[in-house]
């Protein structure tokens, strides 16, 4: 049971039914995961500079090129696991990929300089703060999926390992979809460990918002202006109307535990397809300073260990309120009115709900126009959330 629930909300098939909004002050861009990041069977003018040929090549199936794998510590203690994972060469990959693991010490000691476009791994750590989460890195220039790395290794890494890399080819998106993810995108993924089911399902909630307060804290610890990145329920990142994020939560139970591997992607410095931070940022401000991947994922880090407590210790209202002020979905005087799609018999009939919230089990609270409470469920076929959404009565 535990993983039947948690497969509906996870699972990157977790969709909406037909709906239209009604309040022009609460309408949405809905162009899909293509807002984001561009599917590799529908290719788009992206461009990915000096990736394009490294990631063309690097195909799993015919590559005799290992994927670099770059780990570093916090402490001397995660040095030492790090030290013995490439020791024993634990870390594997789908698919047969070979793979090369490196020691960050190693590369410093040869004085072997990084791109400097590339991850700066002492940057990350010396802005990191927390007790159990990105305290062991691995760093890859270019690799099949960060979401990969963590997933398929999970029993050999401590938990709260991150994984980035600047360029990925084979990055996972909802029903199994493949994404390419161009320079300048931050993609990366960390472990969690949970052991109520019932609760997993809320987890992405807690990382969209850590993601759109650690935007805020790395804007307001730079001196510039406050980005407004908002929450599009249940797991994308908008900005001005566009995608810009979106997070990605698949699990595993096993000896009586949530094995959770989260990924998230971020236009940070990449404007097309659609927009970026720092395209945003430099319309507000005539500064040159720009955000950097690095702060952002160690922000994220620092912010995501304080909500994760909260959340695990006291429940999900404790961020309740923050969550909502940062969502989508709730102008500042009524809730989101959307027109759902039913078939009743032969006919399709129409009706409009008021979405008011989330409810315990984390679908959408809505009301109906009889006032009759309901709970929104995605029909899992239509590939935008807010398209396929199944009412269910409330009691």
């Amino acid at each position: 049971m535990p993983e039947k629930l948690l497969s509906r909300f996870s699972r990157a098939s977790f969709t909406l039914p037909h709906l239209r909004f009604l309040s022009p002050r609460a309408s949405l861009s809905l162009r899909s995961l293509h807002n984001f990041i561009a599917p590799t069977s529908q290719k788009s003018p992206l461009t990915l500079s000096r990736s394009v040929a490294a990631a063309t090549a690097m195909d799993s199936s015919t590559s005799s090129t290992p994927c670099k794998l770059v780990l570093c510590g916090k402490s001397s203690a995660e040095n030492e696991i790090a030290k013995s994972l490439m020791n024993n060469n634990n870390l594997k990959l789908p698919d047969n990929v070979q793979v090369s693991i490196l020691l960050h010490s190693e590369i410093i000691n040869k004085q072997q300089r990084q791109d400097e476009e590339s991850f700066c791994i002492e940057r990350f750590m010396n802005s990191l703060s927390t007790n159990r989460f990105g305290r062991l890195l691995i760093w890859s220039p270019i690799l099949p999926s960060t979401h990969d790395v963590v997933s398929n290794n999970f029993g050999e890494l401590p938990i709260g390992t991150v994984c980035v890399a600047d360029v990925q080819y084979k990055g996972r998106g909802r029903s199994k979809n493949v994404w390419e993810s161009p320079a300048g995108c931050l993609m990366f993924s960390f472990t969690i460990q949970m052991e109520d089911g019932r609760v997993v399902p809320l987890l992405q909630y807690v990382v969209s918002l850590a993601v759109t307060e650690a935007i805020k804290d790395v804007c307001d610890k730079n001196g510039l202006p406050r980005i407004d990145v908002r929450i599009k329920w249940p797991n994308d990142l908008y900005l001005n109307g566009l995608k810009v994020g979106g997070i990605l939560s698949t699990s595993t139970y096993k000896s009586k535990k949530f094995n959770v591997s989260t990924g998230i992607g971020l236009n940070v410095d990449n404007e097309k397809p659609t927009t970026c931070l720092n395209a945003v940022l430099r319309e507000l401000s005539a500064a040159a300073c720009t955000l950097r991947r690095e702060d952002i994922v160690s922000a994220f880090l620092n912010k995501f260990e304080i909500f994760y407590d909260l959340f695990i210790n006291g429940g999900f209202q404790t961020l309740e309120e923050l969550y909502y002020k940062t969502w989508l979905h709730r102008c500042s005087c009524s809730g989101q009115r959307v027109i759902i799609q039913e078939k009743n018999e032969n006919q399709v009939v129409e009706n409009v709900v008021t979405i008011q919230g989330l409810t315990s089990s984390g679908y959408l609270l809505a009301i109906g126009e009889d006032n009759q409470m309901c709970e929104l469920h995605p029909d899992g076929n239509s590939f935008d959330f807010f398209k396929g959404l199944v009412r269910r009565k409330l009691e």
